[in-house]
């Protein structure tokens, strides 16, 4: 290969700790760039800067222009075999236009109008979906369904078989989290096609699924059935348990009892029910409460975060940006970029009379590979 076909590109500049710029320099670099070779001393301040610089940066996605899109893509756009499912995906500005919310992080709105049928697929992305508003559609993952309704988080590990139906006469949306940009940069992706159509057997609409039944008993596993799959047994986890959970630790806070976060913060993890770990192998999900009038710290973590925001309004900032959200709105919190909100949600904008975040996380990748830090900002 000679230089001018190297995709290396190498320029001798006169700067403080950097080699004298001389003709022996200047041929040096062409016979690095010759035998595609990158020196450390040029390029140190990049792949090892003092702290994380996230290709991604902060941004607002508003729930009404998402809802408005989405119905106007259900009106033209098929759900079957090619597209597979109408999903629109948030797409960073700072990430050159690729479908990512974060360089780890996919996040998107679904939507289903009424009597369709997703059909049937498999990946070994990990998936989850939640539903802010609306009910009536079911998931159908391996033959097991599964209600969605407000509120309901409801987590797949990759490779199960899964489909989704809508049984009645009004279309819904919610939002799928994947961790498809992580499994791109470290190709390690599978896909493959199901059945184009789910039994009718398979087309039910129970109240509760089997995973259900045998997995959502707060602290009671079955003795029968072994669980050594990777993702949590339990496919749907209520939103009436979660706001309880939530609702208790405030309470408690006024007691004068721990419980909360900080004060007016409270907060709960979905978690496997099987082994306490979380709820996927490469996601971490949360929903967060905040108390009117109340503000969290400013925290900073490595890692990237999706909110969405369930309930109430507030003020969110993130780094140098911050926004009014109401329910719905979704924003993303880059590795390392400080965060917090302050609550001004009321009776009139939320059932809890508190601002409820959603948030969905690449924490148990980092945690695993002990690259996770945090610290507060002020």
């Amino acid at each position: 290969m000679t230089t001018t076909d190297s995709p290396v590109r190498l320029q001798a500049v006169s700067a403080p700790d950097q080699p004298d710029v001389t003709p022996a320099l200047e041929e040096l670099y062409r016979g690095f760039e010759q035998e595609l070779l990158v020196p450390l001393w040029t390029e140190i301040g990049d792949l090892m800067p003092a702290h994380p610089r996230s290709r991604a940066v902060p941004h607002l996605w508003r729930w009404e222009n998402l809802l408005r899109l989405a119905a106007q893509a259900g009106d033209i756009v098929p759900v079957g075999r090619g597209g597979e499912r109408r999903a629109i995906a948030l797409a960073n500005p700072a990430l050159g236009g690729r479908p990512f919310a974060t360089p780890t992080l996919w996040a998107a709105i679904q939507y289903l109008m009424p009597g369709e049928n997703a059909p049937e697929h498999r990946h070994t992305q990990h998936a989850f979906r939640f539903v802010v508003e609306g009910s009536g559609v079911w998931t159908v993952v391996g033959g097991d369904a599964v209600p969605m309704n407000r509120g309901d988080f409801l987590p797949q590990a990759g490779w199960n078989w899964h489909a989704h139906h809508n049984a009645t006469s009004e279309p819904m949306a919610w939002i799928d989290g994947l961790d498809i940009p992580l499994q791109y940069v470290t190709e390690a992706q599978f896909f493959e096609f199901g059945r184009d159509e789910i039994s009718d057997a398979e087309r039910i609409t129970p109240e509760r699924s089997r995973s259900e039944r045998l997995w959502a008993h707060p602290g009671l596993t079955p003795v029968a059935v072994a669980h050594t799959t990777p993702g949590s047994p339990l496919l749907s986890y209520k939103w009436e348990y979660t706001d309880r959970a939530l609702s208790d630790q405030l309470l408690l806070e006024k007691e004068g009892y721990a419980g909360t976060v900080e004060p007016g913060h409270a907060a709960v993890r979905y978690s496997n029910p099987a082994d306490g770990r979380d709820v996927l192998p490469t996601i971490r999900a949360e929903v967060h409460r905040v108390a009117r009038g109340s503000e969290t710290v400013p925290v900073r973590e490595t890692g990237s975060s999706v909110y969405q925001v369930f309930d109430g309004s507030g003020t969110v900032t993130v780094g140098a940006h911050t926004w009014s959200v109401t329910r719905g709105d979704l924003f993303v919190v880059p590795s390392w970029e400080p965060f917090s909100v302050r609550s001004e949600a009321s009776a009139t904008d939320s059932d809890s009379q508190a601002l409820d975040l959603f948030r969905f996380t690449d924490a148990p990748v980092f945690e695993a590979l002990r690259l996770n830090r945090q610290e507060t900002t002020r």
